[in-house]
């Protein structure tokens, strides 16, 4: 489900994984904060990723925007949701997820290093 709308987001049969593109600029910004607290060895659960957002926006981010994109990243494979303790769950980058990541910052890398 997209954060902004209420229909269910669907790959074809011919997308093995998701792509950038599918996914909006939150959703791309909440799996980059997944894997930034991973990298960070810290417990990548709502609230931290919560606090990572709002560090990029610097703003306040309401919180279940937050979820329904965390929600989104795990229907389409990008993060397993897992139970922390009873009231908090954990979110990991699968590899999917990681190879997404690697693959965009590849190419921003690239962008960015071209000699003319």
């Amino acid at each position: 489900m997209s954060s902004h709308s209420s229909q269910p987001k669907k790959l074809t049969e011919s997308d093995a994984h998701p792509r950038w593109t599918d996914l909006t600029a939150f959703e791309g910004n909440v799996l980059y904060a997944v894997v930034r607290l991973q990298t960070d060895d810290e417990t990548p659960y709502g609230l931290a990723v919560k606090s990572v957002l709002e560090n990029i926006y610097d703003e306040e981010i309401n919180h279940g925007r937050v979820y329904r994109a965390l929600d989104d990243l795990a229907e389409y494979g990008l993060v397993k949701k897992s139970t922390l303790d009873k009231r908090t769950n954990e979110y990991k980058a699968t590899d999917v997820g990681y190879d997404l990541i690697r693959r965009r910052a590849s190419l921003l890398h690239d962008t960015l290093n071209k000699k003319e």
